[in-house]
Order: C-alpha cells, then structure tokens, then sequence
C-alpha cells in the first residue's frame, strides 16, 4: 500500500469520526452532551422565532478554494485604485516584512489575554518593550500597554482629570479644530460625569498661549492640545502653554504619536501630564482600521490608568518575569470601582508596534521622523511653483502634511486628480490637504505634474 493510498484512507477516517474538521464532535459526543443536559435534540438548545428563523438555501454553489480565490481577486479587481496622499489623522507607513512575519507566529496571532504569565512570558516582555519605548519619547513615567485608539484614549485622560485632580473644574478644553470624530468619542465617555467639552480659539490647530489663557477659569479641569496640529504643523509654543496650565492647576494633555514624539521636544520636558495619540502609525498600515491607543502619563496617577500594565518583577528562582500588574484598577476586579471599563486592549497591535520600533532602532525611528518633516516641505516648495496654487497656506515647520490654496476649484481640482489616480482631501472651495509619507513619496512628482497639466 502506497503512502498516498494511507494517508487518503486515514483522512477518511478521521472524517467518518469527527464528522467536519471544523466542528470536531462525533454524533455519539452530541448525544452525550444532550443526555447530560436533558435536550432530544440540538435544536432546543436555541429558541429562535419562526419569524426570523431561516430554513431555506442560501443558494450558493460550492466552489473549491482556488476557485474561491480567483472569483474574489476578480471581483477586487473591478475596484478603482488610486495613490493616497490623504492625512488628518491617518498616515501610512512602510511596514518592514519582518513585522508581518514575528506578528503572525501562532504564539503572538490570538485572542488569548496575558493573564497567565507562566505561559505568556514572550508576549508580556514585547508589551513591556512596548511600553518602555512609549516612556522613552514623552519622558513621562507610565505607559500602559494600549487603547483601543486616539480618541478612546482622550477620553480616558478626561475621565481621569475628574478622579485624580484635587480641582473643583468639570470643563474640558479642545482646540477648534479637533477631529469631529475625536470630539464625538470625548462628548460620549464625559456624558455620564459633571464634565463638559469646550473649545478653546486657534489658528489652523496652533495654540496661542495668551488666547487659551483668556478661555481659562477655576472650573477648567483639563486641556488638550495636538502636536502636530491636524493641518500638519508644528507647535512651537507649548512650553509656555505647560507654565500657564501648571500655575493653574489644570491637566495637560498633548496628543502626538510616536514617529514625531521621537523628532519633537518629549511632552515631559513641555509639562505635559499626559500623552495620547495613535501609535499604530508604526506596525500597520492605513485600511479601515484597527488602531492603537498610546497613553502615558506621570507616575502620581499611577492608580487612576486605564487599561493594563505590563511590570516586570522576579519568579521564585530569582529571575526577571513579567505579568500584568495593579489589576485592581481593572474591571475584572471591581467593577463598580473600576478606573475605565475598557476590557480588551489592542495587544497585537502594540506587539506590531513594538517590532516594527525595534526594527527602526532609534537612529531609524529619527531618520524616519526627518523624513516625515522633509517630504512635505519639499512638496509644499514644488506645488506653490505652479500657477493658481499657493503653499503652504501658514508659515511654519510641517509634519507629513500642508494645507495649500488653489484656483479656481478645490473639490474640482480634488475630483480631476482621483479620474488620474491620486486622492487628495479637499477642505473647502479653495483649500486642499495633501499629506506625503515613505509610503507614497515615490509618487509625489506625478502628483506634481497632474495638478499642473488640470489646472493648465
């Protein structure tokens, strides 16, 4: 008997026996479990109204795998493709192959939480490296080992300035030109507490230290500020804006991520309490989501984060180990005293983070960070030398992304370019956004030539 003739006979068997590979249980397992449960059939395990009940065909012919494969690539293929130069608060990232590869191993590719540092010691030290680099660029104190993403974040610091701050404030303060997105998040995590969102007056995102002073009173218990701003710029105020919240007893916040965090002055050394920002700008690329949450803060509200944290300690042989620690924030412990009631984390993603960091080392993370200010300046420089185009619109150092004023039509202008194949935001008649990165750099001279051949 051949090995082939084998293994197709064992093959056989096992499906006579288990009846799918993917529901493993044998016609006598069921019949246990039923007698043991009291049930004739598996059908009255479920109460499922007639109504609604469906016991038809879904009318689906069976097809191989391949055969499965080659109609969805068709189907993908009737797709318009275009080069994204878009930004405001999503940026793609050339994602080195060795990222994927670590990622995907079986022991890091679950839904499993790190609960049982006995068996998860490889998962935890990348989270606490994770959470080490985070320390590393705010020079705060504590990291925890991820959000959901950015928004959820801000609204945890929210949240937390109403616990931890000795302040009788119940006002938030965000610039004018927070993320519509972002706002409606914060608006939903302070509508069950005394807080309320305010806005504070800037120029294009910058703040101006003297107008947020104006917008300040004893009842303010938070402010935000983005750096960089949602236009691309680059704060350069915001040691004075530190000073003026410190003399006033009220939570700064900074909202950044970790590409500029490693070329910007760190949020410690500006008076930032805390820090939040999307992190998942290294380790993953742009596709509808998912995200990842970074928050960091100072070590005095060390019992007020949200979220888990990652501590490295000893066993009982005297070795370094790693395991989830001050869980009693958390609402697996006590719920009704719970810092946040967020109970899952984006853990992959922070490990995708982490490896795509360590992939960089800080000499790459830094050169990186320079490319990401050196991109659009150039390409800022390129386009205002064409007619009807003016950029940037405001002076001032950019990251990633510019804002610039064209003639006659943004949204026509916006419409030409995605007919030629490249997708730019258009803000208003007049304003576009373009945003250029490592990831689409290699296209940014034909976008150059195709604004100039539309607006010829």
């Amino acid at each position: 008997m051949s090995y082939h003739t084998q293994l197709s006979r064992t093959e056989e068997t096992e499906t006579e026996s288990t009846g799918s590979p993917f529901a493993p249980h044998t016609e006598a397992d069921v019949e246990a479990m039923l007698r043991a449960v009291d049930a004739e059939s598996v059908e009255e395990l479920f109460d499922v109204p007639n109504s609604v009940r469906f016991d038809g065909e879904f009318g689906i012919e069976a097809a191989s795998e391949r055969e499965v494969v080659r109609s969805v690539v068709e189907t993908l293929g009737r797709n318009e493709s275009a080069t994204e130069f878009l930004g405001r608060g999503h940026y793609d990232h050339y994602v080195p192959s060795l990222v994927d590869h670590l990622a995907d191993r079986s022991e890091f590719l679950t839904s499993y939480t790190q609960y049982q540092p006995e068996i998860t010691q490889g998962f935890l030290q990348a989270l606490f490296e994770y959470q080490s680099l985070l320390v590393e660029l705010t020079g705060l104190e504590v990291a925890n080992c991820s959000m959901y993403d950015a928004a959820t974040a801000l609204g945890e610091v929210a949240t937390l300035s109403r616990r931890a701050r000795s302040v009788t404030g119940d006002r938030v303060l965000v610039p004018d030109a927070l993320r519509d997105e972002r706002r409606a998040v914060l608006e939903n995590y302070v509508g069950g507490t005394a807080l309320a969102v305010e806005e504070y007056p800037t120029a294009a995102g910058v703040v101006d230290p003297d107008d947020l002073e104006d917008a300040l009173d004893d009842d303010v218990a938070l402010v935000y500020v983005e750096n960089p701003t949602t236009t691309g710029l680059i704060q350069d105020r915001l040691e004075a804006v530190g000073e003026l919240l410190a003399a006033d007893d009220v939570l700064f916040c900074l909202g950044s991520d970790p590409i500029a965090l490693s070329l910007l002055r760190t949020p410690a050394s500006i008076g930032a309490d805390a820090v939040i920002g999307d992190a998942s700008v290294l380790g993953l690329g742009t596709a509808y989501g998912t995200s990842l949450g970074l928050f960091a803060c100072k070590e005095e509200y060390l019992r007020q984060v949200p979220g888990r944290l990652v501590g490295a300690s000893r066993d009982e042989s005297g070795r370094r180990a790693y395991t989830l620690t001050l869980q009693t924030r958390e609402q697996h412990i006590r719920r009704e005293r719970a810092t946040s009631n967020i109970c899952t984390n984006q853990a992959w993603v922070a490990l995708r983070t982490a490896i795509h960091a360590a992939v960089l080392g800080p000499d790459g993370l830094l050169d990186l960070a320079k490319e990401c200010h050196r991109l659009p300046e150039v390409l800022a420089r390129e386009l205002d030398a064409i007619e009807g185009v003016s950029a940037p619109v405001r002076d001032g150092y950019h990251f990633r992304e510019f804002r610039a004023t064209v003639e006659p039509d943004a949204t026509e202008l916006v419409s030409e370019l995605y007919a030629e194949g490249f997708a730019v935001h258009a803000i208003d008649a007049d304003t576009i956004q373009v945003c250029v990165t490592d990831a689409n750099e290699n296209r940014a001279a034909e976008l150059v030539t195709a604004i100039t051949e539309v607006l010829d």
